[in-house]
């Protein structure tokens, strides 16, 4: 199936939510000479940890896609102020629809349906609304989702996973988080990996797949 996805639009509400929730796919999305566009929509400055600077996400992320493989031209960072995205839903949907056009992706992928981060949540609402003519998949963020329907698996080899793995690593300012841990990421790739008869996988939502 991910042979027939030329363009690629990943949505993270915030810097490093693509590489959390799909890192691995993006990765062999790009092995197989998909064209990958990732879309942050907030560079989090308000919530950087002290002792970096309030720019510091920016920095990660470029370093993060550059890893997973990602064309720096086809990186673009926005300035929502992280949490404020309810109040934004008008500009977060021109600013989709403005990127769809642009990139023409067969297949984006945004955060769950189940997702309970209002930032989160938000892309997502809007997104549906704004990428008809395309497939879209829902990507995993385990500590943000009650529910999750794992109706769609990307399998995954080590090296996809090791990939993911120093994406997140360039994270210095989020280190802390507990879902940055090498054997949370591990563990979760090996569990969707068992469940999809592989080694490693990542899993998806499914709310539009066309073929």
């Amino acid at each position: 199936m991910l042979k027939q996805f030329k363009k690629a639009l990943v949505l993270a509400p915030h810097t490093d939510d693509g590489e959390f929730g799909c890192g691995g796919t993006i990765n062999r999305l790009v092995e197989e000479g998909c064209e990958v566009h990732y879309v942050a929509f907030s560079s989090c400055e308000d919530s950087v940890p002290a002792g970096f600077p309030k720019d510091i996400l920016v920095t990660e992320v470029k370093k993060a896609t550059e890893v997973l493989g990602v064309k720096p031209e086809n990186l673009h960072v926005l300035n929502y102020k992280v949490r404020m995205f309810s109040y934004h839903r008008q500009e977060i949907l021109d600013d989709i629809l403005k990127i769809k056009k642009q990139v023409n992706p067969d297949v984006i992928f945004i955060p769950s349906q189940n997702d309970i981060h209002q930032d989160h949540i938000t892309i997502t609402t809007e997104a549906i609304r704004a990428a008809k003519g395309c497939s879209i998949l829902c990507y995993e963020l385990t500590w943000n989702n009650f529910d999750f329907n794992n109706a769609c698996f990307v399998t995954l080899e080590e090296k996809h996973v090791n990939k993911k793995i120093e994406a997140i690593n360039c994270y210095a300012s989020q280190g802390h988080r507990p879902y940055s841990d090498v054997e949370f990421l591990k563990g979760q790739a090996r569990v969707r990996g068992v469940q999809s008869g592989s080694h490693y996988a990542e899993a998806f939502e499914i709310i539009r797949l066309l073929f």
